[in-house]
């Protein structure tokens, strides 16, 4: 057995962590089959666990003394397998403490009046052999940190936005190699983001309660190799003046006056007498702690496809792609010429579309650059991201690419078929969450960048399935909390200033995703440091939600968000149907919590009270069909999400599932689901026995689906089902992806962190192979299967730790064979599947009557 791949916190090597005791993970690897662990050993610093019987390999808290602030930690691991054999101490690795209950100490909040987008500097000295340096730093909204005249650091719009009146994010920085023998200079252009906003719209994000000029705390500590230590933290020495950046945005970008820049500001002798001494200002009422999740950076650079003169001094550059981030400008213009970038997802009448109706003015998504002058000059944002496909360039012929920006999240699963579309769809979603990750959960790039908790609610499992979203989604949560009001409610965007507590709320569907991605972090993760942490706030929620229940009924006003025909938003149904449903999934989640946790609770009572109000509202026992009083039609949603639930009485389900099957077929096997159905009616009809109607809709081409998009040229997910639809990078409606990994790749995640895998590709029809490699929090699991004619085969790769039950389809168990057969156990047969049960390994298994 070898062991690797460890990390701290969820992160390899994370710099400034203020967590007191660090969870570590690693993973194990072993050759053959059966291989378990059943010990470990961990050694952090002067601690040592000892040997420890446990077959955990996550989670691991650090229980060793005090953690000392700004201190670099070695650690490492060793196991024993199911042999009592002992593996190599894993190399070691480091994580490193961030200021903890130390703070920021004598530093000061630091900003100023100025005409533009404040530049800050202080020069110091350094006077030997600098051993270690690292400097501390919150820059609101965001801080571009230069020393000596380089970035410290290549994250963007850096620190990530929380709601700063509860929670502020710092940022460490090894600036150890930046720094030079005699006089530096540390420097900070400040940006206004979330936090400065002055752009009116209609969230009201320019007057929430925190709403200030940008400003400065930083702490640079310098530990020399003969012991001393040195700081320049921030006060009133440092500089201040009004840089080029002469407006920015995040709704209507950034304004660049190129003849006011100051060349060399951030270097140690730049002249800045000229400037004026900054002013110390209020802190913000939140408390500042260490940014734990990734940054985010600039992921990619892209040339356009196209570059056209659409009319005489007007360019539109197509990049082939829908996505969020900026251009880099390249261009050589007489001084004050000002280039025009327009940023927009689609083109009409020989312009790029940028109209925003929630934000004032008609400035939207656009950059003005104004030329100094002085040759071939290169510039691109710092404070404001797009979403976009095409950009609009006037004032001067362009040289753009595209800059692909968002958070830096590692990709975690890999998706291959025989059938194009299915490849098409699910890299689709991936860049369409991609896009909609700037620190928290967004719904769109280009006109709102909120954080609509309904639709992380649905694209939560997908998301997790796709991406590595541990350390952003433990963040997120924080927000949540942060957003909580004194009564227990939740906003409907979150972080919010206020907004979303009284407008489009009550939405049971949109706050329930606090307990449901909860569960599912521990689903996935095995973290349950973060149930404990959350438990009195999600109880507070819950309470606020079950005490405005009448008559068994949750009342909501957003229900199946955009079905086909209502672009205008909310479904024709009665929303309390799906907003009971959503509160008896929370409440379920929480009492598996709870029962995990080992609080008291009454949920699983209150949960069947709601499925009882439920039913007895809608449900029509005669025809097994959910409906209300304002359904126009059958509505596939009202049917499909009980379903998929749970709370369908038993003796009813499978004519409920076969009143479902008929509407989809009757309609020519479309959906008529938003937000709400879309992810819930492809595994429901599958479960039931209909995976042949789920494949016709999941590759039907025609409006409304996935495929009439795909044909009008998207090649992300988009906000309506109607051509016209207002986003075209929007993921809640994208959850098709879920079902293609799920049923036909076929890989589900059936217990704690992965500890339990099954194997059933249900949804095979129309597709000769298909194939998934996911990197879990156990170690790398891969199922890929093929078809030929009758013969079935598939291969599973399970890590060690990991149990997978495979579902091999066949006409008897019999009728297939298992490689290694003397390994794989005793068959059982089900529902036509061989099921086998099997530990660590490579396995194949091969039917003649699939």
């Amino acid at each position: 057995m070898l062991v690797g791949t460890l990390k701290a916190e969820y992160a390899v090597r994370p710099l400034g962590t203020d967590v007191d005791r660090p969870r570590f993970s690693w993973i194990a690897k072993a050759p053959g089959y059966g291989a378990t662990q059943t010990a470990y050993q961990l050694r952090v610093g002067s601690w040592d666990s000892g040997k420890v019987a446990s077959s955990q390999c996550f989670g691991i808290e650090y229980d060793g003394p005090a953690l000392t602030p700004r201190t670099r930690y070695n650690w490492s691991v060793r196991l024993w397998d199911g042999s009592d054999q002992e593996t190599e101490w894993a190399p070691e690795e480091w994580f490193e403490t961030g200021l903890l209950d130390e703070g920021f100490g004598s530093s000061q909040w630091i900003g100023g009046e100025t005409s533009g987008a404040p530049l800050l500097r202080r020069t110091f000295s350094v006077d030997g052999s600098v051993r270690r340096a690292r400097l501390y730093a919150s820059g609101l909204g965001y801080a571009d940190l230069r020393i000596n005249g380089q970035a410290v650091t290549d994250a963007v719009l850096d620190p990530g936005f929380t709601d700063y009146g509860r929670t502020v994010l710092y940022v460490t920085h090894d600036v150890t190699a930046l720094l030079q023998t005699g006089d530096n200079a540390v420097g900070a252009e400040l940006g206004r983001g979330f936090f400065g906003m002055n752009t009116p719209n209609v969230w009201r994000w320019h007057q929430a309660p925190w709403t200030s000029e940008p400003r400065l705390i930083a702490r640079l500590v310098i530990e020399y190799d003969d012991g001393r230590v040195a700081e320049v933290v921030s006060d009133p020495s440092w500089r201040i003046t009004g840089g080029p950046t002469i407006s920015d945005s995040l709704y209507t970008g950034e304004t660049y006056d190129a003849r006011r820049a100051l060349p060399g500001w951030d270097t140690a002798d730049f002249d800045d007498s000229a400037w004026s001494t900054v002013s110390v200002v209020d802190a913000p009422a939140g408390r500042l702690r260490a940014q734990e999740h990734e940054p985010i950076r600039v992921i990619e650079t892209v040339d356009p496809v196209t570059l056209d003169e659409v009319r005489p001094g007007v360019w539109i550059a197509d990049f082939g792609r829908t996505t969020a981030g900026w251009a880099r400008l390249r261009v050589s213009a007489p001084a004050g010429t000002t280039i025009s970038l327009t940023y927009g997802e689609t083109v009409a009448d020989g312009n790029v579309v940028a109209v925003n109706g929630h934000v004032e003015g008609d400035r939207i998504q656009r950059d003005e650059y104004i030329a100094a002058g002085s040759g071939v000059e290169e510039w691109e944002p710092r404070f404001s991201y797009k979403g976009f496909r095409y950009v609009q360039i006037s004032g001067a012929r362009p040289d753009v690419q595209l800059r692909v920006v968002n958070s830096d999240v590692r990709s975690v699963t890999a998706f291959a078929s025989s059938e194009p579309a299915y490849e098409q769809f699910e890299q689709a979603m991936r860049r369409t969450v991609l896009s909609n990750l700037h620190g928290i959960p967004t719904d769109t790039p280009f006109y709102e960048k909120n954080g609509w908790t309904g639709d992380a609610q649905v694209g939560a499992p997908t998301m997790l399935a796709q991406l590595d979203l541990a350390r952003f989604f433990t963040k997120w949560l924080g927000d949540i909390r942060d957003s909580q009001a004194e009564s227990g409610q939740l906003p409907v965007i979150i972080p919010t200033n206020g907004w979303g507590f009284a407008e489009l709320a009550p939405a049971t569907e949109w706050p329930t995703v606090y307990p449901i991605l909860l569960h599912e972090m521990h689903r996935t993760y095995g973290d349950e440091r973060l149930l404990r942490e959350h438990w009195d706030s999600l109880t507070r929620y819950l309470a606020w939600e079950l005490d405005r229940v009448e008559d068994g009924l949750s009342v909501s006003v957003l229900g199946d968000w955009l079905p086909p025909g209502y672009s205008d938003g909310p479904a024709p149904e009665d929303r309390r149907l799906t907003g009971t449903a959503y509160l008896y999934r929370a409440v379920l989640a929480a009492a598996e919590i709870g029962d995990l946790l080992g609080k008291a609770h009454d949920y699983r009572k209150a949960a069947a009270e709601l499925a009882d109000g439920l039913n007895r509202t809608f449900l029509d026992r005669d025809l097994a069909v959910y409906r209300s009083a304002d359904d126009p039609d059958y509505r596939q949603t009202s049917n499909a999400v009980p379903l998929a639930f749970g709370i369908v009485p038993e003796e009813l389900a499978e004519r409920v599932a076969a009143s479902l099957a008929a509407d989809v077929e009757a309609r020519g096997f479309h959906l008529n689901t938003g937000c709400l159905g879309v992810g819930v009616l492809l595994p429901v009809l599958t479960a039931y026995g209909y995976g042949d109607a789920a494949t016709k809709v999941a590759l039907q081409r025609s409006y409304p689906s996935w495929g009439y998009w795909f044909d009008l040229g998207a090649d992300t997910m988009w906000e309506m089902w109607e051509a016209d639809s207002r986003s075209r990078n929007h993921y809640f409606q994208g959850t098709v992806v879920q079902w293609i990994l799920e049923n036909v790749a076929g890989l589900r995640n059936a217990g704690v962190g992965w500890e339990r895998i099954i194997v059933r590709p249900d949804a095979r029809g129309e597709t000769a192979s298909a194939s998934i490699r996911t990197s879990t929090i156990r170690g790398q699991v891969t199922v890929q299967w093929r078809r030929v004619s009758r013969v079935f085969s598939v291969e599973v790769h399970v890590p060690v730790g990991v149990t997978a039950v495979v579902h091999v389809p066949s006409e008897s168990a019999s009728d297939v064979a298992a490689v290694p057969q003397s390994l794989a156990g005793e068959a059982t047969y089900e529902d036509g599947y061989t099921i086998y049960t099997v530990g660590a390994g490579i396995w194949n298994f091969t039917s003649r009557t699939a």
